[in-house]
């Protein structure tokens, strides 16, 4: 466990960037910082490893307080993610995740094999461990970074903004590889942000910083949806605060409705789609959906029309795992208002209505 208490940070010139913070962070939880710029969440976790001295208070990691160590030693135990990756751009990616351990004292060659486990552990291929960090994408880049966090194994890791460079698409997938890796490892993660959406979509616990580094509310992001401590954290959420709120219920419980499905290679039957202003689902042959079609659609394709001006796109999809503003948004996106459901590989198994997400919200409520 991670402990403040009663830190401060007041650097010179007299500005005070975290002030009399005290809260514990539980073992084996993802707990973020959130607040805007300025607001002390980054030097807070900058903390913990002793990156930056608190002037005042103590903070303690299982029990012991962390000016008493090795800030080298403590530093080695401590996995640490930043913002834009921050390799060593003079060395391949493999050597890259395995430094600390090379630093620990293993055999660089035992160093080096087990990176390779760690890359795959990450969502990388094999084949990108001999590249330069110029060389990859920037998701790419931010993923090795996770993997060199990794690859000794440390209890806590650190992330400082990790994600706040990358486009919101690969920021959206790293959000879920993160989510998968912690369902996996239990680590004891701190994360900063000033998205709180990737806050509340990430946090088991949320410490919501004002200006001045004074922590504001530090509590589940359910508590912290529904009971704001005070109106700056309602601000801080701003507008949408319900719709945020169906993120954190799990969609696994909606009723799955059956929906019409055309084969791709069967899309030329002429009783492909009977009634006038019907929708379909056109699936290829394996399951996956590739859009949707109308009877006009089916017309268009028949009178030599490609198949991406016949068809309307996918839109999102609900899958496993998904939460409620996923499957809400599912339904809202699509022409025929049922949102795809698909499975693992990408599958149709069914649509979900946005009348069985307002049904599972109010049932919510009354449990």
């Amino acid at each position: 466990m991670i402990s403040f208490e009663n830190v401060s940070k007041v650097f010179a010139g007299g500005n005070t960037a975290v002030d009399q913070l005290s809260l514990e962070v539980p073992d084996g939880r993802l707990t973020v910082f959130v607040g805007s710029s300025g607001s002390g969440k980054s030097t807070a976790l900058r903390m913990i490893n002793r990156m930056v001295e608190p002037t005042s208070g103590t903070i303690r990691v299982d029990g012991a307080d962390v000016a008493g160590v090795d800030p080298v030693k403590l530093r080695l135990g401590i996995g640490y993610v930043i913002q834009n990756a921050g390799l060593m751009p003079h060395q391949r990616v493999i050597d890259n995740v395995a430094t600390v351990p090379v630093l620990k004292g293993e055999p660089r060659r035992a160093a080096r094999k087990a990176a390779y486990e760690v890359l795959e552990r990450v969502g990388l291929d094999a084949k990108l461990a001999t590249r330069y960090p110029a060389q990859l994408s920037g998701g790419e880049q931010q993923r090795v970074g996770v993997a060199r966090a990794l690859a000794a194994d440390p209890p806590i890791l650190l992330m400082d903004e990790p994600f706040s460079a990358i486009d919101p698409v690969v920021r959206h997938e790293l959000q879920n590889e993160i989510l998968r890796l912690q369902s996996e490892l239990q680590k004891t993660i701190v994360f900063v942000t000033h998205d709180i959406d990737e806050a509340l979509k990430l946090a088991d616990q949320v410490a919501v910083f004002g200006r001045g580094g004074v922590l504001q509310q530090y509590d589940e992001p359910a508590h912290l949806l529904s009971r704001p401590a005070n109106n700056f954290v309602a601000r801080f959420i701003g507008l949408g605060r319900g719709y945020r709120w169906l993120q954190l219920i799990d969609a696994s419980a909606l009723p799955m409705h059956d929906i019409e499905r055309i084969s791709l290679s069967t899309l030329t039957d002429g009783s492909a789609i009977c009634a006038a202003q019907a929708w379909a689902l056109v699936v290829d042959d394996e399951g996956v959906p590739l859009g949707w079609i109308d009877s006009d659609g089916v017309r268009r394709y028949r009178g030599g029309a490609p198949l991406s001006d016949s068809i309307s796109t996918v839109g999102s999809q609900l899958r496993p795992g998904g939460n409620l503003s996923q499957a809400l948004d599912a339904a809202l996106s699509s022409p025929s208002f049922v949102g795809i459901a698909v499975d693992r590989d990408g599958k149709v198994i069914g649509g979900v209505l946005a009348d069985d997400v307002l049904a599972a919200v109010q049932s919510q409520r009354r449990d």
